[in-house]
């Protein structure tokens, strides 16, 4: 008598998929994306951190006068000092690459110190100040402070600046004579921890003015005439990633702000990726840089 077969009884064909062994290929697909991550890893703890570059970009402004054009100005920002890659040796190396560039003008955007976080050593502000010293520029070097500077201490920070030849502007103005004409800068005090005199700050400049902040934050508050505005803070995000760009950015604005060149409502805003590291040590696709900024009126 026939009767009906039931699953269990019927013979197996081959190994189950938990039974077949893994081919060839799956096990180069497999190393190739472990080896993938290792690399990534390698590059973005270790590597790419302890880099630094020169980015050279010319602005065309249309506030920026025809009488100084080509006026060269190198923005460094977030030494963070003290962080893993930027101990003493790093800043005399930034230092010499940035007089290397042979700026016009050198502006320091804020937070030379580093705080309580992984791997990072407390490096006096004295000690960071007599290595900034060494900074050269026909124009002068012209600072301001950040929220990490805020946070340590920020009269300390600002008096070993001015003794060692740094001018720390803190919600106030200077003027510079080039050419037979005027660059006025305006620096702001920190955004984050700080009350901030915009308008009351730039009113007492005349024109051409660049507005010196730490925070890009403060860029849609900034007067429509002044010529630039210059930030740092925001690390470019740390971690770029392709295709995705930067994941995280410490703005309210998100990646509106992230790094490079931005122009709203004809409004000109030059956000620097800077140089350490903050939180967690690593950089990837967002490599620590010198921004070279070449100013130039725009055609009219």
């Amino acid at each position: 008598m026939t009767g009906k077969r039931s699953w269990s009884s019927l013979p197996l064909r081959g190994p189950t998929p938990l039974q077949r062994p893994v081919g060839p290929v799956r096990r180069v697909i497999t190393r190739g994306l472990l080896a993938l991550i290792l690399a990534c890893l390698v590059w973005g703890f270790l590597i790419e951190p302890s880099r630094l570059v020169v980015h050279e970009t010319t602005l065309s402004l249309p506030a920026w006068p025809r009488a100084l054009d080509g006026t060269r100005v190198a923005l460094l920002s977030d030494l963070h000092v003290g962080a893993p890659f930027i101990g003493e040796e790093k800043l005399a190396a930034i230092v010499a690459e940035t007089n290397r560039a042979a700026p016009d003008l050198i502006l320091l955007a804020g937070d030379f110190v580093v705080g309580n976080e992984p791997l990072a050593r407390w490096i006096e502000p004295e000690v960071i100040a007599r290595g900034l010293a060494g900074l050269r520029a026909r124009l002068g070097v012209y600072a301001v402070l950040g929220n990490h500077d805020e946070w340590e201490d920020a009269p300390r920070m600002s008096r070993a600046l001015t003794a060692a030849g740094i001018h720390v502007l803190d919600n106030d103005v200077t003027e510079i004579h080039d050419r037979g004409a005027s660059i006025w800068i305006a620096g702001l005090a920190d955004f984050m921890t700080r009350d901030q005199e915009i308008a009351a700050t730039v009113a007492r400049a005349r024109d051409p003015v660049i507005v010196l902040t730490h925070e890009p934050d403060s860029f849609p508050e900034v007067p429509a005439r002044a010529a630039l505005t210059l930030a740092g803070h925001t690390h470019g995000g740390q971690v770029a990633l392709p295709l995705l760009g930067a994941l995280v950015v410490p703005s309210r604005y998100g990646t509106r702000y992230a790094a490079g060149h931005i122009v709203e409502g004809g409004r000109h805003l030059f956000v620097t990726s800077g140089i350490g590291t903050s939180i967690l040590p690593v950089r990837f696709g967002v490599t620590p840089e010198i921004a070279l900024l070449t100013l130039v009126g725009e055609a009219r």
